[in-house]
């Protein structure tokens, strides 16, 4: 039935209740399971000031630093975050790879799946609504729409 199953996660414990959900299904099917964890990119600078004589305008910007530790530190973050649960699946006998991405999180998402060639996306809906939803964006909905891969979103249980 399903070979491929990319399985989306941020961290959070809702994005981490799709897990029963995952391995009841790679067990049943087989399938190898992908998790992904998506660090948005830090596009930082710092710049140096230089003053400039009264006849000119304004002053010269040379950018001098770009933030290429902090991604470093947050993709060894996800390795480490994503390695944890892979352990625990393959315990129970579940076939795992794992893949830290940087990017926008749909579009990142989006890639792998077609570059993967999965079968099967399960994640969780984090259950926002009005304001925060609009505010926020959904990383599900925004999949669910471009995505021709299909979707088992799953609810998080009610607190």
């Amino acid at each position: 039935m399903y070979q491929k199953v990319l399985v989306p996660l941020d961290g959070s414990k809702l994005a981490e209740s799709v897990l029963p959900h995952v391995e009841m299904m790679a067990k049943a099917s087989a399938a190898e399971v992908i998790l992904t964890t998506v660090t948005e990119r830090i596009d930082a600078r710092s710049y140096n000031v230089q003053l400039t004589p009264a006849s000119e305008t304004l002053p010269l910007l040379e950018p001098v630093v770009k933030m290429p530790v902090a991604v470093g530190k947050m993709q060894r973050q996800g390795e480490r975050y994503l390695n944890r649960i892979a352990k625990g699946l393959t315990r129970k006998g579940v076939k795992v790879r794992t893949s830290v991405l940087l990017g926008n999180p749909a579009d990142e998402i989006q890639s792998l799946a077609d570059e993967e060639g999965v079968d099967l996306i399960i994640m969780s809906s984090h259950g926002r609504s009005g304001h925060s939803r609009w505010a926020l964006g959904s990383i599900s909905d925004k999949l669910l729409r471009a995505s021709q891969v299909p979707m088992l979103l799953v609810k998080p249980p009610a607190d």
